[in-house]
């Protein structure tokens, strides 16, 4: 297909925005409407063609339709002008008759947020995944008005608790203004999946820690694996334990980052360390299978905790950890805030190993920070977009060194080989799209990642 297939499409991150901005606005309620066969019939001025074997045709298929005369070398030739399940477009050629149908209705995306529409006059903003709406609204009236242009020309239908959406379980509580949000037998039906038995002990750590040598100031980076490599079951064994944990981790349980992104590093090269490793892992998720996020009413204020580990990755490189939250607005938004955020539950932790090796712990700090508030960007805009605008955004790091560099407070000598890219951190700042400010490494909470 000659043209663009990509499909604008809400992102985990947008869709907890979402379920914030519920809990935080006065009379919000959710619902979740799902369109039937979406990517079905939709009309395509480019025919697209496709031949089968007739023999993996059932003879009920062929004796009901005649297709023995249509056969040409033992294939069925046919056109297809209609959108389907397999094709490349169909995703996107869906989205844009929805968007052409729902426009009349006064119902257009944002400009800079995938997934992300909201009506031109009316209080109502939803979130579109594929065919799933994440509907929030404050008058019945207006999701009314949304669930009756849907149905003019889809059949849909509309879970007025907005109990499940993005495979989230979601329990609502509008008087206390909060939501809990879990994933209930994702783990127990992996774990199934792969076959992992009972851990003969409770395993309560998702991976086995770096022990500090003890009476050393200066630490020494992990030593390299030189177990034996595996062999490309093993291999893809671990690839698909990776790719189901990752997103339940990045949905409610962030705590198995950390050894995901250890493991995804190490997957292609698999040895038996790396097995161990992934048991590990799995005895974990048996021992605590149903982690829970609560979120509750906020300012919808971002907060941003960055944090870095030095050389605690093999191949001497350091981790980034981030963790975002919404929360209490700072007695003044021109300054760092004096007094800790409330605690929220996150709406987006992550921990990434950086492919430069750091020249000192204090670089490590400044390219978490610079990770990190590129990650910031588009969220300050969803934000934005979703009707909470955002003045600077604080970021709490545990290293003065690097508050020093971002608020440009320092002397620079040896830092001044510090990576270039870092400098968009100082730059921003001096846009006061940021404020970088110290805190305790006992509060910040990206300290785990």
């Amino acid at each position: 297909y000659p043209n663009n297939v990509s499909t604008p499409t809400a992102d985990l991150t947008t869709a907890k925005i979402l379920l914030n901005s519920v809990v935080s606005t006065d009379d919000a309620r959710f619902i979740v409407s799902d369109l039937k066969d979406f990517y079905l019939n939709t009309e395509m001025k480019r025919y697209e063609y496709m031949r089968l074997p007739i023999t993996v045709i059932p003879q009920e298929i062929i004796d009901q339709y005649n297709l023995l005369p249509l056969v040409h070398d033992g294939y069925i030739y046919m056109e297809i002008r209609k959108g389907m399940y397999g094709l490349p477009q169909a995703g996107i050629l869906a989205n844009k008759k929805l968007t052409k149908h729902l426009a009349p209705y006064g119902y257009v995306p944002t400009k800079h947020t995938p997934g992300l529409w909201q009506h031109r006059t009316k209080p109502i903003t939803f979130s579109l995944v594929v065919d799933d709406f994440g509907i929030k609204y404050t008058n019945k009236a207006d999701a009314n008005h949304l669930i009756a242009a849907l149905k003019a020309e889809y059949e849909c239908t509309t879970d007025w608790t907005g109990a499940l959406y993005c495979g989230l379980t979601l329990q609502w509580d509008y008087l206390a203004r909060t939501v809990d949000i879990s994933m209930p037998g994702y783990v127990q039906a992996a774990l199934t999946k792969f076959q992992h038995p009972v851990p003969p002990r409770p395993q309560h750590a998702p991976h086995e820690w770096n022990k500090p040598i003890y009476g050393q100031t200066t630490q020494l980076p992990t030593p390299e694996d030189t177990s034996e490599p595996l062999n490309a079951i093993k291999i893809n064994r671990i690839q698909k334990i990776v790719g189901t944990l990752l997103y339940y981790a990045r949905a409610v349980d962030s705590t198995m980052l950390v050894a995901l992104g250890d493991l995804s590093s190490d997957q292609s090269r698999a040895t038996a360390k790396t097995w161990d490793d992934i048991v590990w892992l799995l005895n974990y998720a048996h021992t605590h299978p149903n982690a829970e996020i609560r979120y509750v009413a906020s300012d919808m204020w971002l907060h941003v905790h960055s944090d870095a580990s030095y050389l605690s990755v093999s191949r001497a490189r350091s981790r980034a950890g981030r963790h975002f939250i919404l929360s209490t607005r700072p007695r003044d938004p021109t300054k760092a805030p004096t007094v800790a955020p409330t605690l929220n539950g996150p709406i987006h932790s992550i921990c990434k190993i950086m492919n430069n090796v750091m020249g000192l712990a204090a670089e490590a700090e400044i390219g978490a920070a610079y990770i990190n508030a590129q990650e910031a960007v588009p969220i300050r805009t969803t934000l934005a977009e979703m009707g909470h605008p955002q003045p600077s955004t604080p970021i709490q790091v545990d290293n003065t060194t690097a508050v020093g560099f971002a608020n440009d407070t320092m002397k620079q000598k040896r830092s001044k080989a510090i990576d270039m890219r870092f400098y968009w951190v100082k730059c921003r700042t001096r846009q006061k799209q940021f404020i970088v400010y110290w805190g305790p490494g006992t509060s910040n909470l990206a300290d785990y990642h």
